[in-house]
């Protein structure tokens, strides 16, 4: 049955998603949802990370273009073959990090790609200040549309992005995440700007992990879950907990073969861990046989500790001590020296060479294991390759094969052996099992859970709350930049990690 245009009530839609589908190499990102943005209301869109918000809004603006369904401006069928076609139809977006250039002025950011033009074709550079500054006031910023970018602050940055997004005259604007590097006061400034849209008559659609904000500024919620359509309706007929209930409300799946694991002495322990603007005051122990999970919401500060923890980035503060003894990591070289190792999150730019073949691949950090007098020996290479792939189930026609052919759940497997190979004490895990498919997730949690069981100490970084609650022993909570909570046994849920990580209380007001 297709989408019922006025089935919510007041208004028809300006615009609809209709049974949307859209797959990518393994990945059913979106599965038949549906999405109705009404003028001069605020519809907020919820889930968890991975439920398809991103996918959504690169659909509405013509980034990608669906398999499945129909967009329907003003109740008729519309196709958004590029992002020109969607500003036409007056679909912008406001995104958390938008591009801007620092060598042009404010005009020039907020015209680049349609400027305003005269006689013979060329730039009407006085028509682009003058358009530039009726919109700068239009939403109450004081800045001047001739200054150069590169002399203004963070908050006056933002709302050139947001001037930019409102130069294409339009009816849909969407806004993904748009406080996360606000203050206090720019982001009540932003309500206020959100409320002059709503009077316009702009439809707005609000992406937040923050449960203030949707609950203050929203007239309307749609929840997607994995991918699907869950539910709809008045933010004034739904609370917290409802809402919490409807993005996590799924059983923990089959594909996590968690083995009971002895757990042992103390490996890491970290001590008052800070950056001057990532994380703050990070505390926690992990033990010998451990999975120990860090759960949050975008923007909670889980990957940028990790990385420091490993030496990409510096702390301002903190120490670590492995084995009981202090050891000062400055690099990742220092880390791998101290028996930590890190998988990271995007495999293909930071956790492997695609170019270069599988065994090469794994053996890059253990090169003096395998080199003799400054020579790589090829025959060692291959063997400590084959030995860590073949405990990983590797699937490649051979161990020469370029590592970009793989799919992504066997380049995981690769970014995998090749720290393993270095005989760590600590394994970090970023979203190991990011982007890849039932079988080869359930692989890699078939081997983290041997390593466990084996002793190795396991750090798991994961948005995904089945896994999160199927794999780890104790959970750290982390939620902007700080430790929310730590949970373990019977307080482990769908809804503590929830409630936890959007800062909600326990009877479901934000906290």
């Amino acid at each position: 049955m297709g989408l019922q245009p006025n089935a919510s009530g007041g208004t028809p839609p300006v615009l609809a998603l209709d049974r949307i589908t859209k797959t990518f190499p393994g990945v059913r990102a979106l599965d038949g949802v549906m999405l109705e943005l009404h003028a001069g209301e605020v519809t907020s869109l919820i889930g968890e990370n991975g439920a398809g918000k991103s996918t959504v809004v690169k659909i509405l603006t013509g980034i990608y273009q669906p398999d499945g369904g129909e967009i329907l401006l003003d109740g008729a069928p519309v196709r958004f073959a590029a992002a020109q076609d969607a500003g036409r139809a007056g679909v912008t977006a406001i995104h958390q990090e938008t591009v801007l250039f620092d060598e042009l002025s404010v005009a020039e950011n907020i015209f680049i790609g349609h400027a305003p033009r005269g006689r013979f074709g060329l730039i009407d550079r006085a028509a682009m200040q003058r358009r530039a500054g009726e919109i700068l006031r239009s939403i109450g910023a004081e800045v001047d549309p001739g200054a150069k970018l590169r002399d203004l602050g963070i908050a006056s940055r933002h709302l050139v992005a947001i001037a930019r997004a409102l130069s294409v005259e339009a009816r849909v604007v969407i806004m993904d995440e748009p406080t996360a590097a606000l203050s206090q006061k720019e982001i009540e400034e932003l309500y206020l700007l959100v409320e002059q849209l709503k009077q316009q008559g702009k439809a707005i659609l609000f992406i937040s992990h923050k449960f203030d904000e949707i609950f203050r500024i929203s007239d309307r919620y749609t929840v997607f879950r994995d991918g699907q359509f869950i539910a709809s309706g008045r933010m004034a007929e739904v609370s917290e907990g409802e809402l919490v209930q409807m993005m996590v409300g799924r059983a923990v799946d089959q594909i996590f073969p968690k083995r009971k694991a002895s757990i042992g002495g103390e490996v890491l322990k970290v001590t008052g861990y800070c950056h001057p603007t990532e994380f703050a005051d990070i505390n926690f122990t992990l033990h010998r046989g451990e999975i120990l999970g860090f759960y949050g919401l975008v923007g909670a500060g889980r990957s940028e500790f990790m990385q420091s923890l490993i030496g990409i980035t510096r702390p301002s503060k903190g120490v670590t001590r492995i084995n009981g003894r202090i050891r000062v990591i400055r690099s990742p070289a220092d880390a791998i020296g101290a028996g930590i190792v890190y998988v990271p999150e995007d495999r293909g730019r930071q956790g492997a060479i695609l170019d270069m073949p599988i065994f090469q691949n794994v053996t890059l950090p253990s090169l003096r294991q395998t080199s003799k007098s400054g020579f790589t020996r090829m025959a060692e290479e291959f063997a400590l390759a084959r030995e860590y792939t073949e405990r990983l189930d590797l699937r490649a026609a051979s161990l020469d094969t370029p590592v970009g052919s793989l799919s992504g759940g066997n380049q995981q497997k690769v970014v995998i052996a090749k720290w393993l190979a270095t005989k760590p004490g600590v394994i970090i895990l970023d979203e190991p099992t990011k982007g890849i498919d039932i079988g080869s997730k359930a692989a890699v949690h078939d081997f983290m859970s041997e390593l466990a069981a084996q002793g190795l100490s396991v750090i798991m970084v994961s948005s995904e709350i089945p896994e999160i609650l199927g794999m780890s022993d104790r959970v750290i909570v982390m939620r902007e930049g700080r430790i929310a909570a730590e949970l373990a046994g019977d307080d482990l849920s769908p809804e503590t990690l929830v409630r936890h990580a959007a800062g909600i209380g326990a009877r479901g007001e934000a906290a």
